[in-house]
């Protein structure tokens, strides 16, 4: 469902609600909201969460299944350096 995949994403990224609202232009409340089901983002916020998390609408609506990496044992440093490889690969895919 949407709000658990929100708030998977979210966590996973350990990005706070505060931060997401502030990143997405919403209120702390709005976000707490939807991790909560209370209401749906609109379409064109759905479209920036996708962005922000570079995952497809799809995913987050749970049409489409969520590749996932096993990083235990890997330093905090050592993930970021692969989130940062995965941004630049998703950035290289879209420009082409």
């Amino acid at each position: 469902m949407l709000h658990e995949q929100i708030r998977r994403l979210r966590t996973a990224r350990g990005i706070t609600q505060v931060e997401l609202a502030h990143r997405l232009g919403v209120s702390k409340q709005s976000v707490s909201n939807w991790e909560s089901n209370n209401i749906q983002s609109s379409i064109e916020l759905l479209e920036k969460i996708a962005d922000l998390f570079g995952v497809t609408t799809d995913h987050l609506l749970g049409r489409e299944p969520l590749q996932m990496l096993d990083v235990s044992g890997l330093t905090a440093q050592q993930i970021v350096h692969l989130q940062m490889l995965i941004e630049d690969l998703r950035q290289g895919k879209r420009e082409s």
